[in-house]
């Protein structure tokens, strides 16, 4: 099987899963999201037996995506898979930030330095822009969440924040192409 077909399917797979229990179960969020625990744990088995590795991204997601969803369940409380996004994006931006402190460089470079060559200036530039946005898009799901619907958070967190995600990544272009390395 293609392996980027894999990556598709193991990445967007579980959102899928939980569309589909949502919508069936006339939007209910309690009912989707065990599916979606499993779908995930499962994606993740897959990836591990196909790469012998976990990537620590779609770790740190599944448990949260398993912890959240658990007391989502357990509480029988939609405010703890709402805040979810929130946390993974300020965790993101922390280690962005913070990490730099730690590693002596910034951790986009840690990440990406072997298949993306820029100066150590633009490594600087890059990471802090990724760090604030991941703040800007923990604050924007305070937004959502706090002031619109159910339905219309769920609709967000893949149509809204995937492409907000896109834009920004395309918009990172220039600063790539200004700091890039001539090899």
């Amino acid at each position: 099987m293609n392996k980027s077909f894999v990556k598709f399917i193991t990445d967007f797979g579980p959102l899928l899963v939980f569309f589909s229990f949502y919508y069936k179960n006339e939007k209910n969020l309690i009912v989707a999201i065990p599916p979606f625990i499993v779908a995930t744990l499962i994606a993740i088995i897959v990836v591990w037996i196909l790469e012998k590795k976990i990537p620590m991204v779609p770790l740190l997601g599944g448990i949260l995506i398993t912890l959240f969803g658990g007391l989502t369940i357990y509480f029988d409380n939609p405010i703890f898979i709402y805040i979810k996004p929130t946390i993974i994006n300020i965790l993101f931006g922390l280690v962005l930030l913070v990490g730099k402190y730690f590693t002596n460089e910034p951790i986009l470079k840690k990440m990406l330095g072997k298949s993306l060559p820029l100066t150590d200036e633009g490594w600087n530039i890059l990471n802090l822009r990724w760090a604030y946005f991941f703040f800007s898009l923990a604050l924007l799901n305070e937004i959502i969440w706090r002031t619109q619907s159910e339905e219309f958070w769920v609709n967000f967190k893949v149509w809204g924040i995937l492409p907000l995600t896109i834009i920004f990544t395309a918009l990172q272009i220039s600063i790539i192409n200004k700091y890039k390395l001539n090899e």
